[in-house]
């Protein structure tokens, strides 16, 4: 066959050989590095979980239904009742209170890092030209793919379960809460400095209040990517809803499964539900006071 129809039977890029010499390249001069890195992840995963075991469920319940009142009212408080019910009526309440643990700290630290992230490239035109094709490439990648160095990284559990959720999550945080800043009307930052607010009174107390909605859709997204990547980070051995998931397809036991899917699509809608109504609950304060 001629070459020239068919160059790619002659000649191929080897970027697999390239990539796992790098991966080898960083898992050997820096296997020390991460593991110490992995320990404050590790501890505040910890600390979240033994706060989620220590609370008995119907505390839990009412605990929650009392939450839901407050921010939104009546039709929350019996969403967030119903909801928590069913799953312990599953029998999965353990496991679902496992996943929300990891989902806590996951989402946490990607607001630790991401919302940071997103203002400084709202802030440095440079920054976030160099930051988008990277966004692009985190956004595109499918989640499977992100396992493989993470478990090279840093193995298996619980703890690698919060890294690869926090990296396969963050991105909608730093896009949104970059566009925000960048959609606040530019005459109200002039108004600001030139009533001479210093830079750091602008952003805090006009460009963040004013791109709060945006900010708080780009945090909804945040989590409930953080919830559909339970059932995926459940192949590197993390614990909860996933896990029975995955089992359930495992020994083709469709109860099982059906059972760790249903579990999974009620704390999604609890956790849905509760974000929004905390938004607006915000802006209510604010527009009150």
């Amino acid at each position: 066959m001629d070459p020239f129809l068919n160059p790619f039977d002659h000649f191929t890029v080897p970027f697999g050989t390239w990539a796992e010499d790098l991966l080898d390249w960083i898992v050997g001069h820096s296997r020390a590095t991460l593991l110490v890195a992995k320990v404050p992840v590790q501890s505040f995963l910890k600390f979240v979980q033994g706060g989620m075991e220590t609370v008995p469920p119907a505390l839990c319940i009412l605990g929650a239904a009392a939450a839901g009142y407050l921010l939104s009212g009546r039709r929350l408080a019996l969403t967030g009742f119903v909801c928590l019910t069913l799953i312990g009526l599953l029998g999965a309440w353990q496991a679902a209170m496992t996943t929300l643990s990891i989902v806590i700290s996951a989402v946490t630290i990607c607001i630790v890092i991401g919302m940071p992230t997103g203002i400084l490239a709202a802030r440095f035109d440079g920054f976030f030209r160099v930051l988008r094709p990277i966004l692009d490439l985190l956004q595109t990648i499918p989640s499977f793919v992100y396992l493989v160095p993470v478990v090279m990284l840093f193995g298996i559990g619980d703890t690698p379960g919060v890294i690869v959720t926090c990296i396969f999550a963050i991105t909608p945080l730093i896009r949104l809460t970059n566009l925000g800043i960048r959609e606040v009307r530019s005459d109200l930052v002039e108004a600001a400095r030139a009533f001479g607010a210093s830079e750091a009174r602008v952003l805090f107390g006009t460009q963040l209040p004013l791109a709060r909605p945006t900010i708080l859709a780009g945090l909804n997204q945040t989590v409930l990517l953080s919830l559909s990547m339970a059932v995926v980070a459940s192949m590197i051995s993390v614990a909860g809803l996933g896990r029975i998931v995955l089992e359930g397809i495992g020994r083709l036991d469709f109860g099982s499964a059906t059972v760790g899917g249903l579990g999974i699509v009620l704390m999604a809608i609890v956790v849905d539900r509760y974000v929004q109504a905390l938004g607006a609950a915000r802006q209510r304060y604010r527009a009150g006071a």
